[in-house]
């Protein structure tokens, strides 16, 4: 049996597993893991195209509606996979000019729609509506930032770190609006830890990547800049920190009363992300702090991420087996 492109449906956030993939790349690269490293790139690569293509095949963005939020923001995974494969493929010129290009192009695009539908609505039906997938718009512009760093440091227009700043900021004011509006649904609607889904780990990863984009930034500083964003990527890395114990702590707890959420779901690469990409992060302040006990938490947290990335791979494989054969079974059973 065959399985075709027009078999499956993808959701707007479908490009989360290039970003989790990318990121493990990068992580494996920081730890002298060449072969994982290299085979983790090239599924990245490979899984971008085919969910294009998978896109373009099925018609979906035609068929997703971008007067809502909830769809432009998840759409900006696409922004953060083509951020991340550009930093993994550095050494690669066109295809940086390429990737760079499409992140560029679809963040304004992504921003000017998500400004739009996010002023249409009243505050209150906002929060109602918010959960941590809305962070994704943080985590694709700090991406953004990511690949303008990488243009001023490898050609001669470093006059380019000047709009990855301004940049990097609006990441983090992103940051700090989405956070809000999710933290206020949560006390809004009193949420017990039940109300726990595996996307709420971006508040993670959303400071995470933040991190590595400051941290990238500090490399090309002028003396006076440098100080002050090094402040912010130590505080950004330390609250990131501080996110993951209640974040354990929810996700065993629900767990533990709902074991069913551990079924396959797209969603759960926005867990695997996070912890890839705190890896990356945590990296790059031992380098920066010259704390050599962070690459050890930073080894951790990439095996973790390996771990729970090879879990999701498994289980959306079958996953998609069932569609795909409950769809072909459904499809022959009409034909006379």
């Amino acid at each position: 049996m065959t399985i075709r492109l027009a078999d499956v449906e993808p959701s707007p956030d479908a490009f989360a597993a290039v970003m989790a993939t990318g990121i493990l790349s990068i992580a494996a690269r920081d730890h002298h893991y060449t072969g994982i490293s290299e085979t983790m790139g090239a599924l990245a690569s490979t899984g971008l195209v085919v969910l294009v293509a998978l896109v373009i095949v099925t018609r979906r963005l035609s068929l997703w509606d971008l007067t809502d939020p909830d769809v432009t923001l998840r759409l900006f995974t696409f922004v953060a996979a083509c951020a991340v494969l550009d930093s993994r493929l550095a050494s690669q010129p066109v295809l940086v000019a390429v990737l760079g290009l499409a992140a560029l192009v679809s963040w304004l695009l992504l921003i000017a729609l998500s400004a739009r539908n996010m002023a249409a609505g009243p505050r209150s039906v906002l929060r109602d509506q918010a959960h941590g997938a809305w962070e994704l718009a943080s985590v694709g512009t700090s991406g953004l930032a990511i690949v303008v760093t990488k243009v001023a440091r490898y050609t001669p227009a470093h006059w380019w770190l000047w709009a990855a700043v301004p940049v990097w900021v609006a990441a983090l004011c992103i940051y700090g609006a989405m956070t809000w509006l999710i933290l206020w649904r949560t006390v809004a609607e009193r949420q017990d830890r039940d109300g726990f889904e595996p996307d709420t780990w971006i508040l993670m990863g959303g400071l995470a990547i933040a991190t590595l984009a400051g941290d990238n930034i500090h490399g090309l500083a002028p003396r006076w800049l440098a100080g002050p964003v090094l402040v912010v990527t130590v505080v950004t890395w330390v609250v990131a920190t501080l996110w993951i114990p209640p974040l354990i702590h929810f996700v065993l707890h629900r767990i533990s009363r709902r074991p069913e959420m551990l079924h396959f779901a797209g969603v759960w690469w926005a867990f695997v992300f996070p912890l890839g990409m705190y890896s990356a992060a945590s990296y790059a302040m031992a380098a920066e702090l010259g704390q050599r006990s962070l690459i050890t938490v930073s080894l951790v947290f990439f095996w973790d991420a390996l771990a729970a990335w090879l879990i999701v791979v498994v289980a959306g494989l079958l996953r998609l087996w069932r569609v795909v054969s409950s769809a072909r079974a459904n499809r022959d059973a009409g034909r006379p």
